[in-house]
């Protein structure tokens, strides 16, 4: 079959680093093709060659789209082709309307003025497609991530899409809303869409995938037929080796009780009348790892970030010690002071200052450590960067590199460093694998394992269930702002968990 898409010897500089390397990729009309490697193995790089965010003329290589060779200088030309990318951060205006979003550049009008009665037909038309059923004037700040999701896919509809380039879709959705788009990517192959899939999300891969490409140190190393993929292929191509084990082996040395929460409740910021958290109440001990499962919605960084320094929510009410003593969490600098330390859920937005260093990143949360009389000493600042940088092998080639050019795992990596040099007697885990590939992920548990080790405290919250049987010792539960369960290693399974929760679900009914 004659490729509907080629990219050939596609080679794209950065100063001082080879992004792209020689990449080939060829895409069949009406597949489903899948594109994976670890972070910054060129995948998001080779997506915004084909898109036109970086134009003809700043890298090397040729691509043909429907056998026409294309020199895109911008996101606008490559559109008209109808090659249509949707990037991992949503990029939808929360406070327009859901039609306003899909329109929004591309505006229905007559006689210069816009066409309210048929944007909104269309966009009816377009939810409908996707199997949403809000209004077209719903605001987008009042649907869930997956629904969102759901509607950047309608935007590229719009746009008469013939190649559906999704980066990460499915990263910050739950399982039911991932399966949604997933059926959803099946039935635009049947009408003939041709779709790109970037995911970290091995088994999803391997449900939906016609073909698939491998990406490393941004170099093409292998391609696959749908018969060929397996998770354990893909693994040793994307990483270069075997990993037989996804989780590291740790030996758990648990002590004492360092943290315990009674009673905790918190109430919504903006509706008064609203509990969030319900009375709940945990323990940590020393050298142990602490999960937190739950779905979407059920409560768990509201938790997270109403403790950490009352960064979330109003009328907090309960007890928290630390080390056995009362501990101050009335604001963040008094958390950080109490030994208390979290890495947000969305790293981007509230975790780094992406415009930063690495070096500047790491030491803004203990500028103290490395100041000499309220002055900045650059050398010690430098020292520690350098340091943190080497512990947790983050993959750059200099601490003055801007985090905003890292790859994901390796900003995670980042905000990792600069919460560790509070020395925190507690960490709390946001979704911290969260868009990251499956070496970065060994490499993360790897460091909360050595957390452990050193008798520190972990409270790790994950959506992912078998990310939590892998590296907790204990795992609570949480639905609907409660905890409803609660776990040893040694009982804890996916099924228990999610027996917990539907049980949960029943309890709040009865109420």
């Amino acid at each position: 079959m004659v490729p509907i898409l080629e990219m050939r010897g596609i080679t794209k500089t950065f100063p001082g680093v080879k992004a792209l390397d020689n990449v080939t990729l060829s895409v069949v009309p009406g597949e489903i093709h899948a594109l994976v490697g670890e972070n910054g193995a060129g995948k998001s790089t080779l997506m915004k060659v084909l898109s036109g965010v970086y134009p003809h003329g700043s890298y090397e290589g040729s691509i043909l789209f429907e056998g026409e060779e294309c020199r895109f200088a911008g996101i606008h030309d490559s559109e008209a082709k109808g090659i249509i990318i949707i990037h991992q951060e949503l990029a939808l205006v929360p406070l327009l309307s859901i039609a306003e979003n899909i329109y929004l550049g591309n505006e229905i009008t007559r006689r210069g003025v816009i066409d309210w009665q048929e944007t909104w037909k269309r966009t009816e038309a377009l939810l409908a497609k996707v199997g949403l059923r809000e209004s077209p004037q719903a605001r987008i700040d009042t649907l869930g991530v997956g629904k969102q999701q759901l509607v950047e896919i309608a935007k590229a509809l719009s746009k008469k899409v013939k190649l559906l380039i999704l980066d990460e879709p499915t990263a910050a959705l739950q399982e039911n809303d991932s399966a949604t788009l997933l059926e959803l990517l099946l039935e635009f192959k049947a009408q003939g869409i041709t779709s790109i899939l970037i995911s970290h999300k091995l088994n999803e891969i391997s449900r939906v995938a016609d073909r698939l490409t491998v990406l490393r140190d941004g170099a093409t190393v292998s391609g696959m037929e749908r018969g060929e993929i397996t998770e354990n292929r893909i693994i040793r191509d994307m990483v270069g080796r075997d990993m037989a084990h996804r989780y590291p082996a740790r030996e758990p040395r648990i002590g004492e009780v360092l943290m315990q929460v009674k009673d905790w409740s918190v109430w919504h910021p903006l509706h008064s009348d609203r509990q969030v958290i319900r009375d709940c109440s945990l323990t940590v001990r020393r050298g142990e790892v602490v999960g937190i499962a739950g779905l979407m919605g059920a409560g768990r960084t509201e938790f997270a970030m109403s403790l950490f320094g009352r960064s979330w929510g109003a009328k907090i009410s309960g007890e928290v010690t630390i080390g056995g003593k009362p501990a101050d969490l009335s604001s963040v600098p008094a958390a950080i002071n109490a030994g208390l330390a979290y890495v947000t859920e969305d790293r981007k937005a509230l975790g780094l200052v992406l415009d930063e260093t690495i070096l500047r990143n790491t030491s803004m949360a203990n500028l103290p450590g490395v100041s000499s009389r309220g002055v900045i000493d650059a050398n010690r600042e430098r020292r520690v960067a350098e340091d943190y940088k080497s512990q947790l092998n983050t993959r750059t080639p200099t601490v003055f590199q801007r985090v905003v050019n890292l790859s994901g795992g390796n900003q995670q990596k980042v905000v990792l460093a600069k919460w560790l040099f509070t020395d925190p007697d507690v960490l709390i885990l946001d979704e911290p694998t969260r868009g990251i590939d499956v070496g970065a992920k060994f490499e993360i548990y790897s460091i909360i394992n050595t957390l452990a080790d050193q008798g520190r405290g972990v409270i790790l919250i994950s959506s992912e269930m078998p990310e939590l049987l892998g590296i907790c010792d204990r795992i609570y539960v949480m639905n609907k702002g409660a905890f409803v369960g609660e776990f040893d290693r040694a009982e804890a399974s996916q099924e228990r968990i999610m027996e917990s929760i539907m049980a949960g679900d029943r309890v709040a009914e009865g109420n």
